[in-house]
């Protein structure tokens, strides 16, 4: 409780909790040690404080996941719905060369498991405003996920931080007894204008923000014109939209390739 007034004071005015899971035998799978209890105090305590815009994080497409255990974290996601403001729903990706590759691991049925709660979330009353963020109201939209989505600036500060500014991309250290030596230490990464042509397409159609015609060459617009015939996108506002963030991966590679 103090950690968050001590936050709430020095003016964090967003809060993210890392759930990723209500479950006591999938928490232990991901490695978790808290518990249903600890997850109810600690966002009630978020809201005693005064946090208003408040966060939490949920995984599924673990070896765990089918229908039965979502509708059981969506049993309780029902039940704290009043101390949250916004949800981010992660499917479980394994990096190789980590722990946790080493794990056994399977998918189970991503894409059905995807569109079963995304469903459910819906029908919560969550909106959806990208492929995996989910906000009560439009107005409790997530402001720095819509930064990075629209290729604004944006500073890394902590350990694996990443930012974006002037179409280069920089890291801090990766290592936290390099990060202690040297917080300050940057590796920068210049884009090129077909890096940032693919960012902004792939993440402008996973989610609201939509694509920009002025930043199309006339083959991409070609292209489009036949996913406009199709359904596929819609256009508004001199802006190109994706009404299913599902196959967002999918239309981003037709127009890139």
């Amino acid at each position: 409780l103090n950690w968050l007034k001590n936050m709430k004071n020095l003016g964090v005015n967003r809060i993210s909790f890392g759930v990723q899971s209500f479950h006591p035998k999938k928490l232990h799978f991901l490695g978790r040690i808290h518990n249903q209890e600890m997850i109810i105090k600690t966002l009630e305590n978020a809201n005693k404080v005064g946090f208003k815009n408040i966060n939490l994080d949920l995984i599924y497409d673990t070896k765990l996941d089918n229908k039965k255990m979502l509708e059981f974290e969506l049993l309780h996601l029902k039940q704290i719905k009043d101390l949250i403001t916004h949800l981010s729903a992660y499917n479980l990706t394994i990096e190789s060369n980590t722990a946790f590759a080493k794990k056994e691991h399977f998918k189970k049925n991503a894409p059905n498991l995807m569109k079963f709660f995304i469903k459910q979330l819906l029908e919560l009353d969550f909106f959806q405003y990208e492929i995996s963020n989910f906000s009560k109201t439009k107005a409790q939209i997530c402001k720095h996920n819509l930064a990075y989505w629209q290729g604004k600036n944006y500073l890394a500060c902590g350990l694996s931080a990443v930012g974006f500014y002037e179409n280069k991309r920089f890291y801090t250290a990766k290592n936290l007894k390099n990060y202690i030596e040297n917080p300050t230490f940057r590796s920068i990464e210049q884009l090129s204008s077909k890096d940032l042509n693919l960012e902004h397409l792939f993440l402008g159609l996973r989610s609201i923000v939509g694509i920009d015609e002025t930043k199309l060459n006339q083959w991409q617009k070609d292209k489009i014109n036949i996913l406009l015939k199709e359904k596929k996108l819609f256009y508004k506002n001199k802006r190109y939209f994706n009404p299913n963030f599902l196959i967002s991966d999918e239309l981003a590679l037709y127009l890139s390739s």
